[in-house]
């Protein structure tokens, strides 16, 4: 056996959404953040989804590192963590677009300027 039979999954990818292609909710995106809700996780959630909140219990990871480790498609785990999102289980946060991020440089130039307005 290959390495790459032993990790094939023996049900399609889909399945492990019902067969539903689209998210509950549009705002997921791959580099979304997401973390456990604190909750204890349920005997009713699928097994699919039982690992996406055992993989999160340390900490954060992106919706594509979470697809990642569960060897799914992208597209199949945003389906999957809407659902825990819904549910309370998982909460998402969208990753700071580029142009919102502080550029560090500007912001000591910006406070050299008031620091040699000052004197």
């Amino acid at each position: 056996m290959t390495p790459r039979q032993s990790t094939r999954r023996l049900v399609p990818a889909y399945l492990a959404t019902g067969g539903r292609a689209q998210p509950s909710r549009n705002t997921l995106d791959r580099l979304t953040l997401l973390h456990s809700g604190g909750m204890p996780i349920s005997s009713e959630v699928r097994p699919e989804e039982h690992r996406i909140l055992e993989l999160l219990q340390p900490g954060a990871l992106s919706l594509a590192e979470v697809a990642a480790h569960l060897h799914l498609p992208v597209s199949v785990v945003k389906v999957l963590v809407a659902d825990l999102v819904d549910a309370g289980l998982l909460h998402s946060r969208v990753p700071i677009p580029e142009a919102e991020q502080f550029d560090r440089q500007i912001l000591e130039r910006v406070l050299d300027g008031l620091r040699s307005l000052k004197s």
